[in-house]
């Protein structure tokens, strides 16, 4: 039986890593095009500004979703302040390597926000920050007490660290790699099932993430976990999604909220950009 020091064992047959990677070796898959290993703008472009104070750069995309789900929800609990022009970032043509960008996220990475009401402007990148800094900034979704707060904060870090196995391991594998390797999407799959299974023993626990209060944590972890159980990736039957019933039980709980179903369709197809609220009257059907 071939060890995994065997050049036999490996996949493509024969492959050995090189003693020094270069960048023109295969990678990214369906996202080759844009893959680099250096940071930094490619491009002078100004970002554009709307109206209100709240300018997010971003895409329809689960961590896009979980700050404009936050958005629309604060503004359907009143505050006006929450009020934002959402413009569309085209990750597909590079425009996260604009100037204007990289100044807001040196990262290049969605979502990105540039909070006018202070002078200067203050830039907040990573989705989780971004949700903390607007849940302190408008002292909503995110619980006051010590305990409830902390749990809040667990679950929303808990996200942050779990989304690149679901996305950039078993997402990238299992549909967008240019060959299935049986050992990768076995390996990200197991890591996938067993986060499915510690969000869903929660869930068994309390009614949301953080107790019995809806907060952040279940914004952030909505637009992956509940992307599985609506088929995100073709993955469903794969990873045998229906066995999480506590999970399926918060979906429907939480994603049938009209806030976040406003927000899940921000800087998609259906609404490429969001200025006022009367834009989800014109949006594609």
């Amino acid at each position: 039986m071939s060890s995994s020091s065997d050049p036999a064992s490996n996949f493509p047959s024969g492959y050995q890593p090189a003693r020094v990677w270069s960048a023109d070796q295969p990678s990214g898959g369906t996202f080759a095009n844009i893959n680099r290993p250096t940071s930094g703008a490619t491009h002078e472009k100004a970002l554009p500004r709307g109206r209100h104070p709240l300018q997010l750069y971003s895409l329809g995309t689960p961590n896009g979703q979980k700050v404009t789900i936050l958005l629309e929800e604060l503004l359907a609990a009143g505050h006006s302040g929450a009020e934002y022009d959402a413009w569309r970032i085209d990750i597909g043509k590079g425009e996260q390597f604009s100037s204007g960008f990289v100044a807001v996220n040196p990262n290049s990475k969605i979502p990105a926000l540039l909070d006018h009401s202070i002078d200067p402007p203050i830039r907040v990148f990573e989705s989780g920050s971004i949700l903390f800094y607007l849940a302190e900034k408008f002292g909503a979704f995110l619980p006051t007490e010590a305990r409830a707060r902390t749990e809040t904060m667990n679950w929303l870090m808990w996200q942050m660290g779990s989304g690149p196995y679901l996305g950039g391991g078993f997402g990238h594998f299992y549909a967008y790699a240019p060959m299935k390797i049986e050992y990768a999407i076995n390996r990200f799959a197991m890591e996938a099932k067993r986060l499915l299974h510690v969000l869903d023993t929660r869930l068994g626990q309390s009614e949301y993430l953080a107790g019995d209060q809806y907060t952040i944590a279940d914004m952030a972890n909505l637009t992956w976990y509940g992307g599985l159980l609506e088929g995100a990736y073709k993955a469903a039957e794969f990873l045998s999604v229906q066995e999480y019933r506590n999970v399926a039980r918060w979906h429907a709980l939480v994603g049938t909220r009209p806030a976040v179903l406003r927000g899940r369709k921000v800087n998609t197809a259906v609404l490429p950009e969001r200025h006022e609220a009367s834009d989800f009257d014109r949006a594609a059907p």
